[in-house]
């Protein structure tokens, strides 16, 4: 037996050990219902993923073995610079709840170079879990790409305004979000979020307006103003 077959069933076998029912239940409660789980906490996982270390390969292997720790472990450890577009429209057709999603979006996708390109494509999709992986993505370059220029974020403005009548639950957090976490950016981009928001608010939906009056109330906050302030301030 190959090297890479022993390792497969290593993972596999200090999942089943790891298995915790409860968790399984609890994860439940947050809708976070995949095909199959373990019940592995992430904490774990990233402990796992970080004595595994970075492998394309297995990654792929991890993903097609279909459970939420196998998956969320692959997005962990596959290298970013590896994955195609072909391989990013393969995993997100297998996403079935949105902590794979979300996990899949922070830990991998989001390190991509086709990141940009695929929050607008995949925003604008009918799946509801591929849709949110859009603006998951939004989200999370938000975050994590502090080199990138305003414009690349304004972008999003105009699809985070026309997908927000989406009453889907998990596609209307994600348009909260990233709207949220963009304006969270800076004082300019602070702004011109405040500005959507109050754009959003004005249609006669009452998901939109839980998505506008949600997005106003942090990004108008003391706290946040402050900490924007600060930011502008160090620079």
């Amino acid at each position: 037996m190959c090297r890479k077959e022993i390792k497969i069933k290593e993972i596999l076998n200090k999942l089943k050990s790891l298995s915790n029912p409860k968790a399984i239940e609890g994860m439940a409660k947050f809708g976070i219902t995949p095909k199959k789980a373990y019940g592995v906490s992430i904490p774990t996982l990233r402990k796992m993923a970080k004595e595994i270390g970075k492998n394309h390969k297995l990654a792929s292997q991890l993903w097609d073995i279909d459970t939420r720790e196998t998956r969320i472990l692959a997005s962990m450890i596959d290298e970013p610079d590896l994955v195609t577009e072909e391989q990013m429209e393969r995993w997100v057709r297998d996403f079935d709840c949105w902590e794979v999603c979300d996990q899949v979006c922070q830990n991998l996708f989001a390190h991509t170079k086709f990141a940009y390109k695929k929050a607008i494509e995949w925003s604008k999709r009918k799946e509801e879990f591929i849709k949110r992986a859009g603006f998951a993505l939004m989200a999370q370059l938000a975050f994590k790409d502090k080199r990138a220029s305003d414009v690349k974020f304004e972008k999003f403005f105009s699809i985070i305004k026309k997908e927000s009548t989406d009453d889907r639950k998990y596609v209307k957090k994600a348009v909260n979000w990233a709207l949220r976490q963009i304006g969270k950016r800076n004082l300019s981009l602070n702004k011109k979020a405040i500005e959507v928001a109050r754009e959003i608010q004005k249609i006669n939906s009452k998901t939109v307006k839980w998505i506008a009056q949600d997005a106003i109330r942090e990004l108008t906050s003391e706290k946040i103003q402050e900490r924007l302030k600060k930011k502008k301030n160090n620079k």
